[in-house]
């Protein structure tokens, strides 16, 4: 049988966003992120950029100690639901539970955008987007939905991934990160604070 060679034409660009607001036995949420970085590294996957490590408070407001957040641009071959669930499993790995939505967690590693896909169709994702707040704390998905439907109104994956992808266009909506940021409201922009590198 003939096996096809993984070259740059099959790779899929993607974006991810990588959090932590508490420490373990790995250690502080810098050092938790920067080993799903590496961990990242270990499987099919090419770190293509990295942003900067920005710490931001927590989100929802109050919801626990700040987090520290970066965005990273990859290429893989692996579908989005096999790269979800490598994602998962990174932070299953590092200590992450998910018993409270939005709660304060060790590890959190969102997919963004995947190849300017819109899954699994456009009512979800809608319904998603334009769900209000208290509903989305206590209502979890059914499964992946892509693009990130509140990617836009979140400064802490914003401005990371504007720093290594200005000209990233919302697969959606169309809208540049200019003009999705010009939308933010200036004391949540000025609450991310860049703290080291990646």
């Amino acid at each position: 049988m003939h096996q096809v060679k993984k070259t740059e034409t099959n790779l899929k660009i993607a974006y991810i966003a990588l959090g932590s607001n508490l420490s373990s036995e790995l250690g502080d949420s810098v050092s938790l992120v920067k080993s799903a970085y590496e961990l990242l590294l270990q499987q099919s996957i090419i770190i293509d950029k990295s942003s900067p490590i920005y710490e931001t408070p927590a989100f929802p407001a109050g919801n626990g100690p700040n987090y520290v957040n970066t965005v990273i641009k990859i290429k893989t071959a692996l579908k989005p639901d096999a790269l979800l669930r490598v994602l998962h499993s990174i932070e299953d790995d590092l200590g992450r539970t998910r018993e409270v939505r939005w709660g304060a967690r060790v590890i959190d590693i969102d997919l963004l955008d995947y190849d300017g896909l819109l899954l699994p169709n456009t009512g979800i994702y809608e319904k998603w987007r334009n769900m209000p707040l208290e509903q989305q704390i206590s209502t979890w998905p059914e499964g992946l939905i892509l693009p990130h439907p509140r990617i836009e109104d979140r400064a802490f994956v914003l401005v990371p991934l504007k720093s290594i992808e200005p000209d990233w266009v919302h697969p959606v909506t169309k809208e540049t990160l200019d003009v999705l940021i010009a939308r933010i409201p200036p004391h949540d922009l000025d609450a991310v604070v860049l703290i080291s590198d990646c």
